[in-house]
């Protein structure tokens, strides 16, 4: 019994101790808890305040830069409101003058209103007394009005006719007295204005060699060097007994000059066999006809004629491979354009059209192919067809007469053209007329079938006919040859005779791969 009333002091002691301790601890953390709010209400008061004061300092830079803002708008709208009173100021300004110029216009309009008045009553006053003083001229002279007209205007005629008549025959009389020596004048001036070498063509060019040696090479084994460079050129090489010099003879002179310029590569290089000396030629030819396109652009430059088509730039510079009866054609065609120019300025026309006729006017002597027509006739058809202008055609189709002239420079041309021609030594017709026989030599065997090329060669004494091994063949070159000298007898003249050699050559091609 007391053992368990101990027991029950012990369990109520412990419990009565767990109890205080709880109560004590409680009341720790109470005070703790209590502590840690009244911490932390301190913080967040601090935190509060500080927040204050950045709220209110951007409360205060917000307030300022609104203030900077509106005070801007404010002195912008103040200095809109200061443009827009200066300009109501002047505008109101304007509108007090224009009001002064309308009632100053007003009082005008009723002066000349009056004014007009005034003129309608007296022209009213003058129509009347015309009419009376007509009426008495009537009555006084026995004439009509109408009548009384037409005999002053009859009378005045005849006077001014009179006059007239005798003032156009004192200008004929004084033209005729100083027409002639004016034109002179004209002429001489312009020839002494322009001084131009006379160049005359030959049909020989002479090819020097360093040494004899060479000779050999050119000539090759049993002469097939030289016959292959004869037939690729057409040039007759003289290879006589001169001193390192070979001689080129024929009566073309582009031909003369490829077959010079082959010479002249073939030697340089050292090879020299008929399939180099085809090539070669080849090469010069396309660079020939490049050269003849350089000396037309030259032309032009030199003698500033512009806009001119590159066909007839390229006939222009054919000119320098041609003679017109021994006289170089492109000094004569440059010299009749710079003649014409100055002739042209002195009587007060166009200088730079006379001078493009002037180059033109012997187009026709260098077409690429040769048909019956006149070269001024053929030279006007190239200018048509080139889109030259109407004047420029006219010069050069009438500067021979052979159509009417229709504008001042072409008798200009055909002026200027003999001036050229008519100098002393400038020209030789022999040469000429050796030339185009040779020519229609060459003409002539090339209308049959079959031909290829033709050459007339020493002098004209031979013409070589190369025809196509495919189109003929070897039994009908002797038949060929006899009907061109058959043709030749009855169409041409020529002196001495002529010797055709047809020439039919085959080859045979192949490639190794």
């Amino acid at each position: 019994m007391g053992i368990g009333i101990t027991i029950l002091i012990c369990i109520v002691t412990m419990a009565i101790g767990v109890v205080g301790a709880i109560l004590f601890q409680n009341y720790v953390l109470k005070n703790k808890a209590e502590s840690m709010l009244s911490e932390a209400e301190r913080e967040s008061e601090v935190i509060k305040q500080k927040k204050l004061l950045e709220v209110k300092e951007k409360f205060m830079q917000l307030k300022s830069d609104l203030e900077k803002q509106v005070n801007q708008r404010t002195s912008k709208l103040q200095q809109a409101e200061n443009r827009l009173k200066n300009r109501e100021r002047g505008l109101n300004q304007r509108q007090d003058e224009m009001s002064k110029k309308a009632q100053e216009l007003d009082v005008i309009r009723e002066n000349l209103n009056a004014q007009l008045g005034v003129v309608e009553v007296k022209q009213t006053e003058l129509e009347e007394l015309h009419k009376q003083q007509k009426v008495q001229l009537e009555a006084i002279s026995g004439l009509s009005a109408e009548e009384a007209k037409l005999a002053l205007v009859d009378s005045l005629k005849e006077e001014a006719r009179n006059e007239a008549s005798c003032y156009v025959n004192d200008i004929i009389e004084e033209a005729k007295m100083t027409a002639n020596m004016e034109a002179k004048k004209i002429v001489v001036q312009s020839i002494q204005r322009l001084a131009t070498e006379t160049a005359i063509e030959n049909s020989v060019t002479v090819f020097h060699i360093d040494n004899d040696e060479i000779k050999g090479r050119i000539i090759g084994r049993e002469g097939r060097n030289i016959r292959a460079l004869e037939a690729a050129t057409g040039i007759e090489i003289i290879v006589d007994d001169t001193p390192e010099a070979i001689v080129l003879s024929g009566f073309d002179p582009v031909r003369r000059e490829i077959a010079r310029l082959a010479l002249h590569q073939l030697v340089q290089d050292g090879r020299i066999h008929p399939a180099r000396i085809e090539e070669v030629v080849a090469k010069v030819r396309k660079q020939i006809e490049d050269e003849v396109i350089e000396t037309g652009k030259r032309t032009m430059i030199d003698l500033g004629i512009h806009g001119l088509h590159p066909e007839l730039i390229r006939l222009v510079g054919k000119m320098k491979y041609r003679s017109s009866y021994g006289q170089n054609l492109l000094q004569h065609s440059r010299e009749t354009a710079n003649l014409c120019a100055i002739m042209a300025s002195e009587l007060g026309l166009n200088p730079k059209k006379a001078k493009r006729a002037g180059l033109l006017h012997d187009i026709g002597k260098v077409p690429d192919d040769e048909p019956e027509l006149p070269h001024a006739l053929l030279g006007m058809k190239l200018c048509e067809k080139y889109k030259e202008k109407p004047d420029v055609c006219n010069a050069v189709g009438a500067h021979h007469d052979e159509v009417e002239m229709t504008s001042l420079i072409a008798p200009i041309v055909q002026v200027c053209d003999a001036i050229s021609g008519a100098r002393p030594g400038a020209r030789r017709e022999i040469v000429e007329a050796y030339i185009k026989r040779l020519k229609n030599l060459e003409q002539l065997a090339m209308s049959y079938p079959g031909v290829v090329k033709t050459y007339a060669i020493q002098a004209g004494r031979e013409l070589r006919v190369i025809v196509g091994a495919d189109n003929t063949d070897d039994a009908s070159i002797q038949t060929l040859s006899n009907e061109i000298a058959r043709k030749i007898q009855e169409e041409l003249t020529y002196p001495g005779q002529v010797k055709i050699t047809v020439i039919r050559e085959t080859r045979s091609v192949s490639y190794a791969k």
